[in-house]
């Protein structure tokens, strides 16, 4: 599926539990044939409070290429991927993350609609990958296993972690972005 003709979009969501517990405001604009998206989340994890900023180079396949995030506490992570699974971190390769071409940022609901376009999955259709999992506030970069299914094509997605038996259903809108992942985010008109 190739990026949709976009045109400036605005998406925010808050943390399930209201806008004290955490927020986030992202753009998402057509650059160079792909996307660029950049967010700001401003939120907590346990006791940590923690701000961050990030910034995403997809392909026209959505593909991600780039991957820049920063805290006000000072940790900076800058990936990038040929597209097609090999990846450095800060200049350095990391076989570890072979194979992946998503990544999930932990403390935002935007990279969960990256393999949902990616995949472009039929209703009933499922797709196992593996993807670069960053935790938030610290910004370790670790390989996981989730499954995506559609459970109605363009509309609605489970979302499986496969070594935390996570799950969760996903609603997206028109463009595929996620509009509330239960129990964590909630989009914002």
């Amino acid at each position: 599926m190739s990026i949709p003709t976009l045109i400036f979009r605005t998406i925010r969501w808050s943390a399930w539990e209201g806008c004290e517990a955490g927020l986030e405001h992202v753009d998402v604009r057509p650059a160079d044939g792909g996307l660029d998206i950049s967010g700001v989340v401003i939120a907590r994890e346990g006791d940590d409070r923690f701000g961050l900023s990030y910034r995403l180079k997809l392909d026209a396949l959505w593909h991600t290429k780039r991957v820049q995030l920063r805290t006000t506490s000072g940790h900076v992570v800058h990936l990038e991927s040929d597209g097609r699974g090999h990846w450095q971190e800060n200049g350095k390769d990391r076989p570890d993350l072979q194979g992946c071409i998503d990544v999930d940022i932990q403390a935002t609901p935007i990279t969960n609609t990256l393999p949902i376009r990616r995949l472009d999955l039929e209703t009933g259709e499922s797709m196992e990958i593996r993807l670069g999992y960053i935790t938030v506030p610290d910004l370790t970069v670790f390989a996981s296993s989730q499954r995506y299914t559609a459970l109605e094509a363009g509309s609605l997605y489970r979302f499986d972690g496969l070594e935390d038996g996570f799950t969760a259903d996903l609603p997206v809108d028109e463009d595929g972005f996620v509009l509330d992942y239960p129990g964590l985010f909630k989009r914002l008109d």
